[in-house]
């Protein structure tokens, strides 16, 4: 069946001010590692703009009232860009990539579970996985995977996903969203203590749902696999009937923003384990997206590792 390979140019009209490290920079390298010869078989798809249905079942009306209303039209900010708290900007142009990056997810939760494709990478930003039901922050606006995860329970009628999440900060939007929801299962592993600050392991969700995997700074692929290895297990425990991933490369070494050593090998071995449960519970299904990752040739190395997994095993 393949992978799919969903991005957009919108994703380069969501302007943050200079020196800002989530920046346009991030995803043309992206583009540029997947543009190569070795990544020819993705079957590529522009990242369509999400639905306001989908959108409301993470965030209320009033919520996307506001992020609308933030975003300053052309010409109109002196600066190019309005600050939502102190890491989260917006430009003319970030509602569409918010859009886009959401609608990139659902697009691809509906062709993996339509069989249209084994799995799938969506590169799009901002990212998502800070964003809660009514807060931006952490760079993010819509809970772009949260909403993903929402859609393939409400509108494919899905009995059960999970989320799992490796980026090195903790995925608290993420968790706000899916806190009640039983039929989700969200697991983050995430360097402890770091930004935004969350993510203990006695956070555990309404129903025993969420399960936290606080990793210390400077640990590097033993911890990481200490932790995964037995938390896979409980995710195969709750059978899922689909697999999302936020994809966050931030725990690289090299990552300015973070304190893990993580390599592109330990994002091989991630990803070729969660393709591992995902062919026990669930056809081999699974949607990935990028979240963080800001040294570029870091983020670039690991996202062609991970995606190259993913081309292997959606073959």
């Amino acid at each position: 069946m393949g992978t799919l390979f969903l991005t957009h140019e919108a994703g380069l009209g969501h302007v943050t001010p200079p020196g800002h490290p989530e920046r346009v920079e991030r995803l043309a390298a992206v583009q540029r590692a997947l543009g190569g010869p070795d990544f020819a078989g993705l079957i590529r798809q522009e990242a369509p703009p999400v639905s306001d249905t989908d959108l409301r079942r993470a965030h209320p009306p009033g919520y996307l009232d506001r992020i609308r209303a933030a975003v300053p039209d052309e010409g109109v900010s002196d600066e190019g860009w309005a600050q939502l708290d102190p890491d989260t900007f917006v430009s003319p142009g970030s509602l569409e990539a918010a859009y886009r990056a959401a609608g990139g997810v659902c697009a691809a939760v509906d062709a993996v579970i339509a069989g249209a494709a084994g799995n799938a990478f969506v590169a799009m930003r901002p990212p998502g996985h800070h964003a809660e039901r009514d807060v931006a922050m952490g760079f993010c606006l819509f809970g772009s995977v949260a909403i993903g995860a929402l859609r393939a329970l409400d509108h494919h009628g899905l009995a059960r996903v999970a989320v799992l999440d490796f980026d090195v900060h903790h995925g608290n939007g993420t968790q706000d969203i899916l806190w009640d929801e039983a039929r989700a299962m969200f697991v983050s592993s995430h360097q402890m203590p770091l930004y935004p600050g969350t993510g203990a392991a006695s956070e555990r969700g309404a129903h025993g749902n969420v399960l936290n995997l606080p990793l210390p700074g400077g640990s590097g692929a033993a911890a990481m696999r200490a932790v995964w290895g037995p938390a896979l297990d409980r995710v195969a425990a709750f059978a899922p009937d689909l697999i999302l991933v936020s994809a966050g490369f931030d725990a690289h070494r090299a990552d300015p923003l973070a304190g893990l050593s993580w390599t592109e090998a330990d994002f091989t071995w991630i990803t070729g384990a969660i393709c591992d449960l995902a062919d026990r519970v669930c056809g081999g299904r699974v949607v990935s997206s990028l979240e963080g990752g800001y040294d570029l040739d870091a983020l670039a190395g690991s996202v062609a590792a991970h995606v190259r997994v993913l081309m292997e095993r959606g073959a």
